[in-house]
Formats: structure tokens, C-alpha cells, sequence
């Protein structure tokens, strides 16, 4: 919980999880803050940290009822606007100035998507690691991360460095591509950085490829249309505890939607070409979400780039807890039926089985 600052003024913004997934709601400061305030003071918690601008208060409720409270001067107070930006300047993680970098080349909009992708990914790595559902990389056993429609490498390249080099994680990465030009490019350079051992491509199809051991983190940014489901049909098959994938087009739920018979009021939805694809989008990244977490990953839908960067900005994260969403079967089809959708990420499950 905490301020931020929004077009429309100051809110007090709320994180909530639960196994599956994270929401977000922001209220306006007044009686609406203080309702979700109000709220929050009700729920049954037993310990409650709360961060100030000068101190830091502990609560914890004893099993008789008691209520304890420790409260510290913070070590380094802040002045009240501090931290409220709702996009806020972040260190960058990949320097422009670092040699490796550099030698990727690229320009800064790519530099910033793979960039904010790492951002996603570091914490997801956290928490599986910190939960004991991903085994400790170690030099003799490296962490297993696969690219899946790696083009020429920058992602690949950049996950590699990163993990290794700020976050001390050994790592063996593959690119997966289908064009052979993609793995000759990417082999030289990976000889040039001096990382060709742990930094392998192959050239497969994405729904074809045959990685042994399997991945335990699957990547992708930007793979086109259903090749994302051929990307979230390979992680799920490989039992992978982390999962990005960054949408690229969604064509296949759009020439559905243009198929689909008369939907009563729902006509006014698909009459128009730019709100029958916008909403092509949403349908696809929802129904692909809620498969995922009806197959036992906590999902997460994201803004994870500026749209200045690119237009196609929506990250799903998926992290492995293996309790499957309650409700996610009867949401898949729910949609699919009211929509007469087959989710291309169906299809490729059902091969799987």
C-alpha cells in the first residue's frame, strides 16, 4: 500500500495477492481511501509493517488477542513526496556504456523492453527460489532459461549477463529460432562475448523444439500471434516455474470474432475493425491467463513498457505454485462459449495429452 500520484491527483494505491494472482486498485485520497482503509482494518491479519516518511510501526496480534506494537525512527528520513511518481526513474540495468552492452547493439527501444522484461523477471525468480519451487543454481547444476523466438539474441544475450553478472545466478541459456541465419549470427557472437558454453542456439520451430534437461525459465518477446501459445503450451508441458511472455499480434481470436454470428448487443463490439482487434487483444491475453492459472500458475497481466516504446506492451508472467485457480475452468468457458472461441493455446495443450 502506498501513495502515488495519477493524472487525475494524489490516490492511495493498493496491492492485494492471493495464490494465483496480484490486484491493484487505486483510490482517491478522501472518502475514498479511507473506505479502503476501513477495509483493510477489518481483515483478520496477524501482523501489520508500516513504512512512514520518519518511522517504521510493527503490529502483531498475539494468539490471545493482544496487539503489539514496535516502533523505530527510520534510518534515513524522507521528505512526503518521496517515491509517489506512478512511473518512477529506475537505475538501468542495462548501461549503454557496459562493453557487453554495447556489443549487442540495438537501439534504446529495444534496449528499454528487455530492460523492463528483466525487471519482471527478477522477482519472479525470487520468489520461486525463496519458496523452494525452483531448485539453487549452482556452477554444477546451472540455472536452465530458454528464449523461445529469439531473433537476433538481445534478449538472450542480456538474461545471460544479467543473471550472471549482477545477480551471481549461473545460468545456461538456448535461443530457439527458425531461421538459420538468427543461430549464425547469434553463435559468432556469443564467441565474440566469450559465452558460447553457456549461451547455445538451436533452430526449431517453437512447437517443435526438443530441449533436454527442460527449461525451468521460458522466455519470449514479441512472438507472433499463436506462436505465443506454442511459447505457453512448451513452458506448461515442461513444467517451467517461470514464465514471460510478451504478446506480439493476435490474429487467429480476431478472424474468429470476424466469423462469429450476430452476438445481439455484443454486435456493437465486432461491427468496427479497430474495436473488434482491440478487443481480440483482450480476449486472448485473458483466455490465455486464466488457462494458466487453471493449470497451477499464479498469472499476473502487465504494462511492462511505455507504449512510446512499443505499441505491444502487455506482459504475462506466470509463476508455478501448482494450486490451480478454483474458478479459472468455468472462466475459460465461460468466454469461450458466449464468444464461440476456441483459444489456440487449447489446441496445442490437448496435443500434449
Amino acid at each position: 500500500m502506498r501513495y502515488v500520484d495519477l493524472k487525475a491527483g494524489p490516490h492511495l494505491q493498493v496491492t492485494a495477492y492471493d495464490a494465483t494472482q496480484a490486484f491493484t486498485s487505486n483510490h482517491a485520497v478522501g472518502p475514498a481511501s479511507e473506505h479502503a482503509i476501513a477495509e483493510l482494518l477489518a481483515e483478520p491479519f496477524g501482523n501489520w509493517h508500516v513504512d512512514t516518511v520518519d518511522a517504521t510501526v510493527q503490529l502483531r496480534v498475539t494468539k490471545k488477542g493482544e496487539a503489539m506494537v514496535h516502533r523505530r525512527s527510520a534510518s534515513a528520513p524522507v521528505g512526503p513526496d518521496q517515491d509517489r511518481h506512478h512511473d518512477r526513474t529506475r537505475p538501468r540495468l542495462l548501461d549503454p556504456g557496459d562493453p557487453f552492452v554495447a556489443a549487442l547493439g540495438g537501439g534504446e527501444r529495444k534496449r528499454r523492453q528487455v530492460e523492463e522484461l528483466l525487471r519482471a523477471l527478477v522477482p519472479a525468480l525470487r520468489e520461486v527460489l525463496e519458496a523452494g519451487r525452483l531448485r539453487r543454481p549452482s556452477t554444477a547444476a546451472p540455472l536452465r532459461v530458454a528464449d523461445l523466438g529469439c531473433g537476433n539474441g538481445y534478449l538472450t544475450f542480456a538474461v545471460h549477463h544479467h543473471l550472471t553478472s549482477a545477480l551471481d545466478l549461473p545460468t545456461e541459456i538456448v535461443g530457439v529460432d527458425v531461421k538459420e541465419q538468427s543461430k549464425a549470427h547469434n553463435d559468432a557472437l556469443a564467441r565474440r562475448l566469450g559465452v558460447e558454453g553457456t549461451a547455445t542456439f538451436v533452430v526449431a520451430p517453437i512447437g517443435g523444439v526438443v530441449l533436454e534437461p527442460p527449461p525451468e525459465v521460458v522466455l519470449a518477446l514479441h512472438a507472433c500471434d499463436t506462436a505465443t501459445d506454442d511459447v505457453l503450451a512448451r513452458a506448461l508441458g515442461w513444467g517451467s516455474a517461470v514464465v514471460l511472455a510478451a504478446p506480439c499480434c493476435h490474429h487467429d481470436i480476431a478472424a474468429q470474432l470476424r466469423r462469429a454470428q450476430d452476438k445481439g448487443p455484443y454486435a456493437v463490439l465486432t461491427r468496427h475493425g479497430i474495436l473488434r482487434e482491440r478487443l481480440a487483444d483482450t480476449l486472448t491475453d485473458g483466455l490465455r491467463a486464466a488457462i494458466l492459472r487453471r493449470e497451477g500458475y499464479r498469472v499476473d497481466v502487465v504494462e511492462f513498457v511505455e507504449s512510446k516504446h512499443t505499441p505491444r506492451n502487455t506482459l504475462l508472467r506466470a509463476v508455478r505454485t501448482g494450486a490451480a485457480s478454483p474458478t479459472a475452468a468455468q472462466e475459460v468457458e465461460a468466454i469461450t462459449g458466449a464468444w464461440s472461441l476456441r483459444p489456440a493455446l487449447e489446441d496445442r495443450l490437448a496435443r500434449l495429452r
